[in-house]
């Protein structure tokens, strides 16, 4: 019985840092997304400033978690979500609104997507 234990606690280790990490990530996303429709909200009230302050503040944020999204997530997805940050920010500052919408738009399903591809499920896991 004693030989079980150390692999016991090793895997329940293990278990426990999957399910950390993915309600981790899925409450970093879920901030950063709010964040941005507060983005997309000011842009549709014609306050480009006010989003563009916003927009940066929100990458801020997201540039604060950098070296653990790298640790934990596919750089893949970190790096386009990067991009699409850059992508809606050059849309804002040369506000054209619709191009700003629908990168805002992508950014928010990227970082539904890198939560989603965090969190402990059956897809993940086969």
């Amino acid at each position: 019985m004693k030989a079980y234990v150390l692999p016991a606690a090793i895997l329940a280790a293990i278990l426990s840092l999957a399910l950390w990490n993915g309600a981790r990530m899925t409450d970093c996303t879920a901030r950063w997304r709010d964040q941005l429709q507060q983005v997309d909200a000011l842009a549709q009230s014609e306050d480009w400033t006010g989003a563009l302050e916003a927009l940066s503040g929100s990458y801020d944020d997201w540039s604060e978690h950098q070296t653990y999204l790298h640790i934990v997530a596919e750089h893949d997805t970190v790096d386009d979500a990067e991009a699409m940050y850059r992508r809606a920010m050059a849309f804002a500052a040369t506000r054209e609104l619709t191009e700003f919408r629908a990168e805002l738009s992508d950014l928010r399903d990227q970082l539904r997507l890198l939560a989603e591809v965090e969190r402990l499920d059956v897809k993940n896991v086969l």
